[in-house]
């Protein structure tokens, strides 16, 4: 049965398994490779996409639980929160491999449109379950940080 939803502010109509991973409906059909698998049991963070303006792990969240539903992956965010933070992690080469970024991104995004000015704890809360094997951590911080400088301009 066709699921409905929107993607990037497009409108578009799946017909595949209802039980698919949203991750593989966006990667596979709709070719928006930003979103990356990870571990497959939302435990990394690298799937992470944006639900009805939630940060939500695509690995665990079927196609059939979209419908009508507004998704945004990273190749499509773009709220002053995304903006300033992609420029910070580009600012500030935030990524070492990249991998786990577009979730990183993502999260930070939430954080934050949720609370502009987050303290080192708030921060570590909200990031601590992205992993970066990378373990960019530190740099991930500091981008947090200068992102949310850059939206009290």
């Amino acid at each position: 049965m066709p699921t409905t939803f929107s993607v990037n502010g497009n409108s578009v109509t799946l017909d595949v398994d209802p039980d698919m991973p949203l991750l593989w409906a966006l990667r596979d059909h709709l070719k928006l490779t930003g979103t990356k698998y990870g571990c497959g049991i939302a435990q990394c963070g690298s799937c992470t996409i944006m639900l009805d303006g939630f940060a939500t792990r695509s690995c665990v969240t079927a196609v059939g639980d979209v419908a009508g539903a507004e998704v945004q992956t990273i190749e499509g965010v773009k709220s002053a929160a995304a903006r300033a933070v992609q420029e910070a992690w580009t600012t500030l080469n935030v990524a070492q491999c990249g991998y786990c970024q577009s979730g990183q991104v993502l999260v930070a995004t939430e954080l934050l449109e949720n609370t502009p000015k987050p303290t080192d704890e708030e921060i570590d809360a909200a990031m601590g379950a992205n992993i970066c094997r990378c373990a960019t951590y530190a740099r991930i911080r500091k981008g947090i940080r200068a992102a949310s400088d850059a939206l009290e301009v």
